[in-house]
């Protein structure tokens, strides 16, 4: 998490009103005490209203406005759509920050746009989102890292094989997941419905960005 980002949290944490100790809100932001400690005396040298020591805890003296956001009910329906698609899709970490980026919108925005913010407006069923959803969390790291998988697949006709693939972009469908990967079995780009997917084995090697074989050159592919 980025610091500026932090710092956001911290205020976030800090409107209840309630006094918080140092160890708890370092352990809700997944960083060292050591670091909170530097992050919230950054925030009381810029003139945040809170009292506290260490050892005690901190608490916000005063209410903290946010500049509300501007945004039409249009937007609101288009972000509104965009939470529940991730959070339809299953995957538990953008599930968690789904909901996170709701209450931080929903802190700012204008009472009269939050009117039906929170109600479904859209349904995204499907089974096959839902056991492509153990996968996610570990192909968006390998796509991020670059890292080689080996992944055991069962086709449409339910014939089994091991794929050692290059994994490049996830791609959502409204109901199913699929992976664009370089298949080096093939030799040449393959899709793969990550609800068929049985099990991913990280080789812990990770590739480089060879030209023909990278994400532009799939999308071009699949686009032309």
């Amino acid at each position: 998490m980025r610091r500026t980002d932090r710092l956001f949290e911290l205020i976030q944490i800090l409107r209840d009103g309630r006094l918080h100790t140092a160890r708890d809100m370092a352990a809700r932001l997944e960083v060292s005490t050591r670091t909170l400690l530097r992050d919230m005396a950054t925030l009381i040298a810029s003139g945040l209203p809170v009292e506290g020591e260490r050892g005690v805890g901190y608490i916000l003296r005063e209410p903290v406005t946010l500049p509300p956001l501007t945004l039409t009910p249009d937007e609101v329906q288009a972000l509104t759509l965009g939470l529940q698609l991730v959070t339809r899709g299953a995957d538990p970490s953008l599930t968690r920050a789904a909901d996170s980026l709701l209450g931080k919108v929903s802190a700012v925005l204008p009472a009269r746009l939050l009117q039906g913010m929170g109600e479904e407006t859209w349904v995204f069923p499907g089974a096959e989102a839902l056991a492509a959803a153990r996968h996610l969390p570990a192909l968006r790291r390998a796509i991020r890292l670059r890292e080689r998988m080996v992944i055991s697949y069962v086709d449409g006709e339910g014939a089994a094989s091991d794929r050692p693939v290059r994994p490049l972009v996830l791609e959502f469908w409204g109901r199913v997941w699929t992976l664009a990967a370089w298949c080096e079995t093939r030799d040449d780009f393959r899709s793969f419905r990550v609800d068929r997917i049985d099990r991913m084995m990280p080789t812990g090697e990770t590739f480089p960005e060879e030209p023909g074989r990278t994400v532009a050159d799939w999308r071009r592919l699949a686009s032309g």
